[in-house]
């Protein structure tokens, strides 16, 4: 898979892309990232991509020109048009869902906007959706490019030495990740559940199962209504809700 991301800070990009198992993924070939600087293509001779709004305001707004001239080299370089993704607090929320569906598909491209946003047109006429990784502001839209460039290519094959290691995840099945320990057995009086220590494979994958399910009822309620949960499950619920109650 191909994931472009455009960018008026392409270094801050490549420094995290660059680093752990995101950075050896493309260095192994798993997955290609590639940045490229809006900037490169202004038509301003002191290298400007940005103006005052019309009708008043704080801020600055980026110009069209230099993000449709950026979107259209990529293209062209590509000998094809990229699925266009803008970086959006409007944008409708990520989710490991959505992120498992971009994984699909051949090449996206990320569009980062910064200052006070995007001329509004070459929106319109170049941008195939809008996602937002929450509900706040950030100063630009390179982090949540990152985290979602991330998101992505964890998913990919040979980029985590074990597909496991996403699938048994938090989001991944609907439900929250089980807890999880390591060495030593003890630690501040705190001790590993025994089970986990057992060897006997049914009985931790039960466990960590019913954890998931405590967990997600605990932290996130609202991620139940959508999980694939069987007969067994709702029962198990059931029954820590009258517990609680």
């Amino acid at each position: 898979m191909r994931i472009d991301i455009l960018t008026l800070f392409p270094e801050m990009c490549e420094a995290v892309l660059s680093e752990s198992i995101i950075g050896r993924a493309r260095a192994n070939g798993f997955v290609e990232i590639e940045c490229h600087n809006i900037r490169d293509y202004t038509e301003d001779k002191h290298n400007r991509v940005d103006d005052a709004p019309y009708g008043g305001g704080t801020g600055m707004i980026m110009q069209a020109q230099p993000v449709y001239d950026c979107f259209c080299a990529l293209c062209e370089s590509l000998g094809k048009r990229p699925h266009l993704i803008y970086m959006s607090p409007k944008g409708k929320t990520l989710t490991q869902e959505k992120a498992k569906e971009l994984s699909s598909l051949g090449n996206i491209a990320l569009l980062c906007g910064h200052y006070e946003g995007i001329d509004e047109r070459v929106l319109e006429e170049i941008v195939d959706e809008e996602i937002s990784i929450g509900d706040y502001v950030l100063t630009g839209g390179e982090l949540p490019a990152l985290v979602l460039a991330d998101c992505i290519s964890r998913m990919l094959p040979g980029v985590l030495a074990n597909e496991d290691a996403f699938m048994l995840e938090s989001h991944y099945s609907g439900l929250l990740e089980h807890p999880q320990y390591t060495r030593p057995a003890e630690w501040h009086g705190k001790t590993v559940p025994d089970v986990l220590i057992s060897g006997h494979h049914a009985n931790i994958e039960k466990w960590q199962h019913e954890k998931s399910l405590e967990v997600t009822l605990e932290k996130r309620p609202d991620m139940l209504a959508k999980a694939e949960l069987t007969a067994k499950d709702k029962a198990y619920l059931e029954k820590l809700k009258n517990g609680a109650e």
